[in-house]
C-alpha cells in the first residue's frame, strides 16, 4: 500500500477564515473580469482588425497558453518555497497587460497583450488557492466553491461591462479597467500578510501524516480519468465561451449587445453552479458530484442546437449550472488523491482548464472556418458523455 501525506488536523478543527475566502473571492472575481474583457471584445477586434475566425481563436490559445503552461510549475515552486506576496506581484502582470490591450493595433499585439494576462493567471491561481485551502477549517470543498465563485462571477461581469462600456467608448475604454488591478494588489498585498503569518504560526501545525489506501497504479488511473472529465468540461464550455455570441448573431440574426447580454445569462449560472458544487460535495462525496455534474448535462447540450432562440437562452442556464458545479469537486478531489501537493495540483488542474479552453477555442475556430458556428455546437453537444468515466472513480476524502 502507498504510504502518503495527507492535510488534517492536529488538534481541534481550526475555524473557518471567511475574511481570508471573501477577500480571495473578491480578487478572483476581479481577476477573472479583467480577463473575460478579452473575449467580449472579440467582435470588435474582428471588425476592427478584420480577423477571422482562427485568428479569434488563436488569441485566446495564446492567452491560455501562458497561464496553462506556467500554472504546474507556479505551483510546483510553491509548495516548496511558498511566496506570499506573490498574488500581488502577479496582478501586476494583468495590469501590464490591460494598458498593452487598450492600445493594440495589430494582430500580434493582441496576441502579446492576451499573454501577458495569461501570465498574471498563472501566478494568482495555484497560490491563492492553497490559501483558500488553509482558511478552510476543514471545509474544503466550500472554501473552493467560494474562491472560484468569485471568478465565474467576474468571468459573467466582464461581458456585460465590455457591452456597455468598451463597446460604446471603444477599444481605449480598456486601460481604465487596470485599475481594478492596482485594487486587487492592495487586496492582495493584505492577504499575504496573514498568509505570511500564518506559515510562521498556527498554519504550520495543521499536517500530520496517515496512510493513504490507493495504490500508485490507482491514482494515476483516476488522475487520467479526471484528465479525461477535464477535457470534456473545458472545450464544450471553450464553445461557449468564445463562439455563443457569434452564434447568437449569426443563427438568429441578434445584435452584439444582446448576445453579451445572453452570455452573461450564462456566466451568471456558471457562478451560481460554481458555489453549489463544493459544499455538495463536502455532503455527498466529490465522485458523486462529479459523476451528475458532467453527465447529467447531457441531454441539454444533446438539445440545445436544435432550439429556437428563447430555449437557447432557457437551456444555457441548467448547462452552465450543472456543468460549473463539477470544478470545485474535481480539484478538491485530485488534492486528496494526491495529498501534500495542493500549489502543484491546483495549478496543474487550473492550467489544465485554461490550456483545454486554448486549445478548444483554437481548434473549434478552424472548424467553424471551415464549416460553421452551428456546426461547431452540433458536435460540442456529446462531449459530456466522456463523464461516463466518472463511475470508475475510487471514493476519497469521505467522512
Amino acid at each position: 500500500m502507498q504510504k502518503a501525506v495527507i492535510e488534517q488536523d492536529v488538534t481541534a478543527r481550526p475555524a473557518t477564515v471567511f475574511p481570508i475566502l471573501i477577500s480571495l473571492s473578491f480578487c478572483h472575481m476581479l481577476n477573472d473580469m479583467m480577463q473575460s474583457l478579452i473575449p467580449s471584445m472579440y467582435p470588435m477586434l474582428k471588425g476592427n482588425l478584420g480577423l477571422d475566425y482562427g485568428q479569434i481563436g488563436l488569441i485566446t490559445l495564446a492567452f491560455q497558453l501562458t497561464a496553462s503552461l506556467l500554472q504546474p510549475l507556479v505551483g510546483l515552486y510553491t509548495d516548496r518555497h511558498p511566496q506570499p506576496y506573490s498574488l500581488a506581484a502577479g496582478m501586476g502582470f494583468t495590469l501590464i497587460g490591460l494598458v498593452m490591450l487598450s492600445v493594440a493595433a495589430s494582430f500580434w499585439a493582441v496576441i502579446a497583450a492576451a499573454a501577458m494576462v495569461g501570465l498574471g493567471s498563472s501566478v494568482f491561481h495555484p497560490e491563492s488557492s492553497r490559501m483558500a485551502r488553509l482558511a478552510s477549517g476543514g471545509r474544503h470543498g466550500l472554501a473552493q466553491s467560494l474562491f472560484q465563485v468569485g471568478g465565474n462571477a467576474g468571468s459573467a461581469l466582464g461581458p456585460l461591462l465590455a457591452a456597455f462600456i468598451v463597446l460604446p467608448h471603444g477599444q481605449g475604454s480598456i486601460a481604465w479597467f487596470s485599475l481594478t488591478a492596482l485594487l486587487a494588489m492592495a487586496v492582495l498585498s493584505w492577504v499575504g500578510q496573514w498568509y505570511a503569518t500564518q506559515r510562521r504560526g498556527p498554519g504550520r501545525a495543521r499536517m500530520a501524516a496517515v496512510a493513504s489506501s490507493l495504490t500508485p497504479r490507482r491514482v494515476a488511473l483516476s488522475v487520467v480519468i479526471l484528465l479525461a472529465l477535464m477535457f470534456s468540461k473545458s472545450f464544450y464550455m471553450a464553445s461557449l465561451n468564445t463562439y455563443y455570441t457569434f452564434y447568437l448573431i449569426q443563427h438568429f440574426s441578434l445584435g452584439v449587445q444582446e448576445a453579451q447580454t445572453l452570455l452573461f445569462l450564462f456566466l451568471a449560472s456558471v457562478a451560481a453552479g460554481t458555489i453549489i458544487g463544493g459544499p455538495l460535495g463536502d455532503r455527498i462525496g466529490r465522485r458523486r458530484v462529479i459523476w451528475i455534474s458532467i453527465l447529467g448535462v447531457l441531454p441539454f447540450t444533446l438539445a440545445l442546437p436544435h432550439l429556437g432562440l428563447i430555449w437557447t437562452a432557457v437551456f444555457t442556464v441548467p448547462i452552465g449550472l450543472i456543468l460549473s458545479s463539477a470544478f470545485p469537486a474535481i480539484l478538491v478531489y485530485a488534492q486528496e488523491l494526491l495529498p501534500g501537493k495542493v500549489g502543484t495540483i491546483s495549478g496543474l488542474f487550473f492550467g489544465l482548464a485554461f490550456g483545454f479552453g486554448g486549445l478548444g477555442a483554437a481548434s473549434l475556430g478552424e472548424l467553424a472556418d471551415h464549416t460553421s458556428v452551428e456546426f461547431v455546437f452540433a458536435v460540442c453537444a456529446f462531449l459530456p458523455a466522456i463523464g461516463v468515466l466518472a463511475v470508475l472513480l475510487p471514493d476519497v476524502g469521505r467522512k
